[in-house]
């Protein structure tokens, strides 16, 4: 069992996998060669699924912080003896620079030591346990490293110091001076590829520098938000870019599998693969956040991983565009806090989920300028989805949030339908089609308004017929489907404000039955829903509220993670969240509109 803070972890990525860094400097998950591949650390979910440690002997304190404009970590650990610092990263491939971000990823993680001031004494623990703790491989010395055989995997440490190898871990003490620097990596390929090799300290010196300048570069060219909140936006930017798959264009909802909505309880997913709706809104964000430039490949991902299947569009997809995502659990892992079962695979991807033509062809709409030489294959799949959604829109489905009772027909997945009508028709202008989407589009409009309203709450519901609230209504005026100033959605904004608000300010999904046992936490995408519809309804400074509140519960590196425990205020869920940095994003930019309109408002306007 891990008991480790989920908050306690930073995230390194190399726009193919992601690995996460304790504040004790133990690198605690990490997934070669693809996000949604088996971990070769894997103690995040239980101990004894493997991690690899730098830590000085001695007790000490530590700070950390990402280098400007990256997400290289920078870890500072203070002794009674001196000061080191760490500074780690999955590194890119050599020379990638802006739109090039995690092209040739070597598929390296570096680990570079270096003394401040005095003496330090570190100790490494190096334990792979590959394919999700399963393999104990065999370690052996290699000049100046050390290897591990077992499985599939070829895996080298390259280490300045020879290690003690016992029972398949790899155990070292390194002391360093002020001005001395040593560097440790992790290297991996399959048996199948040009082996993984020992690296020299130069070599490692130059890839590490070479990583800075990557992001750097990157960031310099896509961020450009200078409106209220930049760093965190444009942190966010950057986390958002790092769930990115580079080879696909694929995005990830979450690096991580199985950290549960409540600690003990079931609600355990895999999050590592590309949800359609995940990934579209991320695209959008992007298009605050930072320049998204790989809009392209992104709507060439999702047209070549729906190809070959008939409608419905399939929900979720693997990285490479893999449809059959079957969940499994792994009974020998205990998982994080006792949190069981841990599941890879996600059986979700067999669920109906209507709203997601909405999603995509929203994205496509913002970003018409990143697709503008829209080729045929695109222009085919966009007209489908639209036409799909104006034929199953009256059917039930699972929803967004992929309840897995009985479907229901979801009020949110009836909006998005007409978003996907509304948006396709601005699209395709001069299509055959636009008189049939737009009768459907005002039949959905019409049918929401009269099933989707309760008079008894005063509200837009959960779904037709019901009183139950739901935080997914607050995107109705976002999407545009209604003014946030109409009497309607200003009764819904105050229901959510009321009764779906936890005593720490934060908004719940919604409460009631969904088919699962157990609670779960407040959810940060929906707080930074709220204080987007009350931007749109003039509320400028309960926006601000709202917003500060949800952005407080990062952690010390500006990382949001999916929920927050009302009682403790811990950060639960998949982690880093995707859905939570969009919120963030896309929260920051509405306030910044609304008080561009309104210049006394405090905060100032967005510049591109």
């Amino acid at each position: 069992m891990s008991s480790v803070p989920i908050a306690a972890h930073a995230l390194l990525s190399d726009c193919r996998s992601a690995a996460l860094v304790t504040d004790a400097g133990s690198v605690d998950w990490l997934c070669f060669p693809r996000f949604d591949s088996p971990s070769v650390f894997g103690r995040l979910l239980d101990e004894s699924a493997g991690h690899w440690s730098l830590t000085p002997i001695q007790p000490y304190e530590s700070s950390r912080r990402y280098l400007d404009d990256t997400l290289v970590l920078q870890t500072e650990f203070r002794t009674a003896t001196g000061v080191v610092r760490v500074t780690e990263a999955l590194a890119m491939g050599a020379g990638n620079r802006g739109h090039e971000l995690g092209r040739g990823s070597p598929h390296l993680l570096i680990r570079s030591v270096t003394g401040v001031s005095g003496e330090v004494a570190l100790e490494m623990t190096y334990r792979p346990r590959p394919e999700y703790g399963i393999l104990q491989p065999l370690l052996g010395y290699a000049e100046g490293g050390v290897t591990a055989r077992g499985g599939a995997e070829w895996l080298v440490l390259s280490t300045p110091v020879r290690p003690d190898l016992r029972e398949s871990t790899a155990t070292a003490r390194v002391s360093l001076s002020a001005g001395q620097t040593v560097a440790f990596a992790l290297h991996r390929s399959t048996l199948e590829e040009t082996p993984a090799h020992v690296w020299s300290q130069e070599e490692l010196a130059r890839r590490l520098a070479d990583t800075i300048e990557a992001w750097r570069s990157w960031s310099a060219i896509h961020q450009t938000y200078d409106g209220p909140w930049r760093d965190l936006v444009r942190h966010s930017g950057r986390v958002l870019q790092a769930l990115t798959y580079r080879p696909s264009g694929a995005i990830v909802a979450a690096a991580t599998t199985s950290l549960p909505e409540a600690a003990g309880g079931e609600r355990n997913w895999d999050y590592r693969y590309a949800w359609v709706r995940d990934a579209s809104f991320t695209m959008e964000a992007l298009w605050v956040a930072a320049c998204p430039d790989e809009a392209g490949d992104f709507f060439a991902f999702m047209t070549t991983a729906a190809a070959g299947a008939p409608m419905p569009l399939q929900i979720m997809f693997g990285v490479g565009g893999e449809h059959d995502l079957t969940e499994r659990t792994l009974p020998h892992l205990r998982g994080w806090r006792d949190s069981k079962p841990v599941r890879i695979g996600n059986g979700a991807w067999e669920q109906q989920q209507i709203d997601v033509y909405g999603e995509l062809l929203g994205a496509a709409v913002k970003l018409q300028d990143q697709i503008s030489e829209m080729d045929d294959d695109v222009r085919r799949f966009l007209i489908t989805l639209a036409d799909t959604a104006a034929t199953r829109w009256r059917e039930p489905d699972q929803g967004i949030w992929e309840v897995r009772g009985r479907p229901r027909h979801f009020v949110y997945s009836k909006v998005m339908c007409w978003v996907a009508l509304d948006r396709a028709l601005v699209i395709f202008p001069d299509s055959d089609k636009s008189d049939a989407w737009r009768f459907v589009k005002d039949e959905i409009h019409a049918t929401v308004l009269r099933e989707g309203f309760s008079s008894a709450r005063g509200a837009f519901t959960q779904s037709f017929g019901s009183d139950d609230l739901d935080a997914s209504v607050l995107m109705l005026p976002i999407v545009g489907f209604l003014p946030a100033t109409d009497p309607r959605m200003r009764s819904t904004i105050d229901a959510v404000a009321k009764d779906l608000i936890d005593p720490r300010g934060l908004v719940y999904r919604y409460r009631g039955a969904d088919g699962l046992d157990g609670d779960e936490g407040t959810f940060l995408l929906c707080t930074f829903w709220l204080a987007q519809a009350l931007a749109l309804a003039g509320e400028h400074e309960r926006a601000r509220e709202v917003f500060e509140r949800a952005a407080g519960h990062r952690n010390d590196v500006d990382l949001l993670a999916e929920e927050i425990d009302p009682g403790t205020g811990e950060m639960l869920g998949n982690f880093p969240q995707a859905f939570s940095h969009i919120g963030l994003v896309n929260a920051a930019w509405a306030i910044t509109e609304a008080t561009r309109s309104h210049p006394g408002t405090p905060g100032g306007p967005a510049r591109y």
